[in-house]
């Protein structure tokens, strides 16, 4: 005997509570109270005649019957949020190519460089998604992006823009306080807080002050990383170097702005490369090669990258 099934707020409502198993972060999550997620449940209980949940005084788990449905919902919202993506870039027809990029990536590589995007292609308009979040391209709508990584994606085209370079910067705000710093040694000697990013990918790890010490030569038997202060986003590194907290490992190429204005000065020649084969990298689906607007910004990047500042990469 068929059955109604329940809409896609009831589902994707199933689908946060099996996901989270509890109906507060639920709620939080769909912008319900937990008393309404808690009745929304229910309703669909009652609707399918199956019970989706074992429910006591202080936790809910999934019944069997409960994840065999979860599995089918989320394959079912998955797959209409694909068709919605799909459908949306069909409805923009010839409108705005969409770019995804992450924020630090944005203003500090692309928006300088758009005035010569414009000039170079008059009649093709972008709309950007700036996000941290790695986006799925028909789901989110994107055309393009520009993502970290190696490049091995299935089912997208990967080209290399260009692997970033770690560099050590300051502020002259820090340096008017600090001892003159005349060889790498003294940044240990003078007890200054050292910043990098802290992340890793698998066996990538990025480049680090362990790194960066052993390329200026020195022995860090003694150097406690531990000390060090780190984040998960170059962009707070940057941020702290700024404003004269500590020395930080940045990407050299996402600061030209920063040194050309006297914000940050770079400290002694020596730089930190990549992992090999891990690099910014323009992305997009395989089933849009054929597509001429997205060539055309793709290359266009491309070409830009190519005159990026940076070292270029002996083991790419």
């Amino acid at each position: 005997m068929s059955r109604n099934l329940p809409g896609t707020r009831a589902l994707r409502t199933f689908d946060a509570a099996a996901r989270h198993l509890n109906f507060t972060r639920a709620a939080e999550e769909v912008g319900l109270t937990p008393a309404a997620v808690s009745y929304q449940i229910k309703e669909i209980e009652e609707q399918l005649d199956v019970t989706l949940f074992v429910r006591n005084s202080r936790s809910i788990q999934l019944t069997a019957a409960g994840a065999e449905l979860h599995r089918a919902a989320v394959e079912a919202l998955g797959t209409l949020q694909r068709a919605l993506g799909r459908a949306q870039r069909l409805e923009r027809g010839d409108g705005p190519l969409r770019l995804s990029l992450s924020a630090r990536l944005a203003s500090n590589w692309l928006l300088p460089r758009l005035p010569r995007f414009k000039a170079a292609h008059p009649d093709l308009a972008l709309s950007f998604d700036v996000s941290d979040e790695l986006r799925d391209f028909d789901a989110d709508g994107i055309d393009l992006a520009i993502r970290f990584g190696a490049g091995n994606d299935a089912g997208l085209r990967s080209e290399r823009l260009f692997a970033p370079t770690i560099v050590a910067v300051a502020s002259p705000s820090l340096l008017e306080r600090a001892s003159p710093l005349r060889q790498p040694r003294d940044l240990l000697e003078r007890g200054l807080c050292l910043s990098h990013v802290v992340w890793r990918s698998g066996e990538m790890v990025w480049p680090d002050w362990n790194q960066w010490l052993a390329a200026a030569g020195i022995d860090a038997a003694a150097f406690d990383a531990n000390a060090c202060l780190g984040f998960g986003d170059s962009a707070h590194v940057v941020q702290a170097a700024l404003d004269g907290h500590a020395v930080g490992l940045v990407e050299l190429e996402l600061i030209d702005a920063d040194l050309a204005q006297g914000r940050l000065v770079r400290l002694f020649d020596i730089a930190v490369p990549m992992p090999r084969g891990y690099a910014y990298r323009v992305v997009h689906s395989e089933q849009r090669d054929d597509d001429e607007r997205i060539a055309a910004l793709r290359d266009w990047l491309l070409a830009e990258a190519a005159q990026t500042t940076a070292a270029p990469d002996p083991r790419r």
